[in-house]
């Protein structure tokens, strides 16, 4: 059972982090994505913006419904460390519900590449790896230079979103980044999917996997890393 908390501002996000001291600084993504999200009416401009402009018939009129800071996935094995997203929006568009996993960045990295991820690797890391290649629809070893934290994402996207009987399921990369940190790893990961990344554009991944899935980069607005 999950037991909901209704926020009134976005002091109350801080409270929900692994380290709400450590984390919680102006000008890191914790606390600007906490601020931006807080001080929008549904979706932020770019991120309306950004979801509006795709013609895919899954995503139009798409509009949240609630969002969950924080929100926990699990994944196998069981016992592991579940997949903590930023944000979960379970959204609706005239298709039905969508899954959106929102991922807030500044200049912070994605984590590990797949190859330090999986040195001297337990069976439990291999068999959570081929879970979430199994879930997004990926054959063979990907590639170790990509980061593991993209995988676990897009997988939560796709799992949250057949809990909910979703229409499609959207991975949805938040970035404040003045450097655009992070973009070449994004890009390199939609490559598996044979698709030339864009920047705020909600572009299909694939179509094998469980249930449509998506990706979309969005340049935040900067004065929130002030806030």
């Amino acid at each position: 059972m999950r037991v909901l908390a209704f926020t009134s501002g976005p002091e109350d996000w801080r409270a929900l982090l692994a380290d709400p001291v450590k984390h919680w600084r102006t000008g890191y993504s914790a606390r600007t994505l906490a601020h931006s999200w807080e001080a929008a009416d549904g979706f932020s401009p770019e991120v309306a913006s950004a979801v509006g402009s795709s013609h895919d018939p899954l995503l139009a009129g798409l509009a949240p419904v609630l969002a969950i800071p924080e929100f926990r996935v699990p994944l196998p094995p069981t016992g592991g460390r579940p997949s903590q997203n930023d944000i979960f929006v379970l959204a609706r568009s005239l298709a039905g519900p969508v899954a959106v996993m929102v991922e807030g960045k500044v200049d912070e990295s994605f984590g590990p590449v797949l190859g330090d991820w999986l040195a001297e690797a337990s069976p439990g890391k291999r068999e959570r790896l081929e879970f979430l290649l199994r879930t997004l629809s990926l054959a063979g070893s990907p590639p170790d230079a990509l980061r593991y934290q993209l995988f676990h994402r897009a997988a939560s996207a796709v799992v949250t979103g057949e809990q909910y009987r979703a229409a499609a399921a959207v991975m949805l990369v938040h970035s404040f980044s003045q450097k655009n940190t992070g973009w070449q790893d994004y890009a390199a990961f939609l490559s598996l999917f044979g698709v030339e990344a864009r920047e705020g554009v909600p572009q299909r991944l694939g179509s094998a996997s469980r249930i449509p899935l998506f990706g979309v980069w969005v340049a935040g607005d900067s004065a929130f890393l002030r806030s």
